[in-house]
């Protein structure tokens, strides 16, 4: 399969997603095309990414004076504290605005090293090389940064473009069913929220894909879901207005991760399939998604046999505490909070919605059964 390049356009922040099979084994010329000064560079890392990755790197770097951190796997590796240790080792080791870093791993190390990236020398060379379905498709786009803080998930941050992203879909082979499936929700959010034939053709092909691990099939979806991410962020790259869109099921989601306090009984992408799930019937409560559309959504999940339920984690009882981290939000004014919901499948649309009313009426109607 031909290598592929799916381009972020930026202006001066401009950059290339390039992707395909095996890219990983040969990514020695990329470093030489968009870091030519560079000499040093730290590789941050994570137990839960086989090591094999990291040698197959290390051996496309010989030209590099190259140091390596592996953080413990899971979101709470996601703290002011790591940040300062990656910066104590930037400094030790002397790292020029020319140097770089690289982020290889899932979405929290993409976070940490982007934002460790921003902040040191206001501003390093930065590469993302995702190997997890969810960053991937996601967060290795975009330039989102971030830690999270004890008032929320991704509070203190920065956007930061990466130099380029390195998609390597091989290294899905090592997810386990449950990391696939979790990414697998980023995949649906873009049919669900811009892109109406990509939700039919997952309609059509997503059981294969993730139920075979069809390289080709995965490889197409990854590149589908990188051009809906890039044509949002080229539009509006500092979320101001559109952007926002991609936070469908996120606001949820981000409060039933906090108050779990990102326990790994639940991944960020089961949160944001059942915060998917949840926005929908509250989009059709509210008049906006007709009931043939919702049962399509439901028919998918139930196909696909993905997370919807969230009294596996929670009960009723719990509301007032989800609704409590919602308020924290950064999207809160006044009791109300900007929620995303479809108008139908392939488009979305940001909706105030009061916090008393409709949240909580939603959440409890799905205890309830809807």
């Amino acid at each position: 399969m031909k290598k592929m390049q799916v381009n972020v356009k930026l202006g001066s922040n401009s950059y290339p997603i390039i992707l395909g099979p095996g890219l990983l084994n040969t990514s020695k010329i990329l470093f030489k095309k968009y870091i030519p000064k560079c000499k040093k560079i730290l590789i941050v890392t994570d137990k839960g990414t086989p090591d094999k990755y990291r040698k197959t790197l290390l051996s496309n770097l010989k030209n590099f004076k190259v140091t390596t951190i592996v953080f413990r796997s899971g979101e709470e590796t996601k703290n002011l504290k790591n940040i300062d240790k990656l910066l104590a080792i930037l400094f030790k080791q002397k790292l020029s605005r020319d140097d770089c870093i690289i982020a290889l791993g899932g979405g929290v190390i993409g976070d940490l090293s982007g934002f460790a990236a921003s902040i040191f020398k206001r501003g390093i060379h930065f590469i993302q090389i995702p190997t997890t379905l969810l960053s991937q498709v996601d967060s290795s786009i975009g330039g989102k940064t971030g830690v999270n803080a004890r008032e929320g998930k991704n509070m203190i941050g920065s956007f930061y473009q990466p130099r380029f992203v390195l998609i390597d879909p091989d290294t899905l082979n090592s997810l386990s069913v449950r990391d696939l499936f979790s990414g697998f929700a980023e995949v649906l959010k873009y049919g669900l929220i811009m892109n109406k034939n990509f939700f039919e053709w997952l309609e059509k092909n997503a059981y294969e894909m993730l139920f075979t691990r069809d390289i080709k099939l995965l490889t197409y979806a990854i590149k589908e879901s990188c051009k809906c991410k890039a044509l949002v962020v080229e539009k509006d790259e500092k979320e101001k207005n559109l952007r926002a869109i991609l936070n469908f099921g996120h606001t949820f989601a981000h409060a039933f991760e906090s108050a779990q306090n990102y326990s790994k009984d639940l991944t960020h992408g089961e949160a944001v399939l059942i915060g998917m799930f949840i926005a929908s019937h509250l989009s059709k409560k509210l008049g906006l998604l007709k009931e043939k559309e919702l049962t399509r959504i439901v028919d998918l999940y139930n196909e696909l046999n993905l997370h919807s339920e969230l009294d596996y984690f929670f009960t009723e009882k719990d509301i007032p505490k989800l609704l409590g981290f919602m308020r924290q939000d950064k999207k809160i004014v006044g009791g109300k909070i900007k929620l995303v919901l479809l108008e139908r499948i392939g488009k979305a649309m940001l909706k105030q919605s009061d916090l008393n009313t409709h949240v909580k009426k939603i959440l409890q109607d799905h205890f309830r059964g809807f």
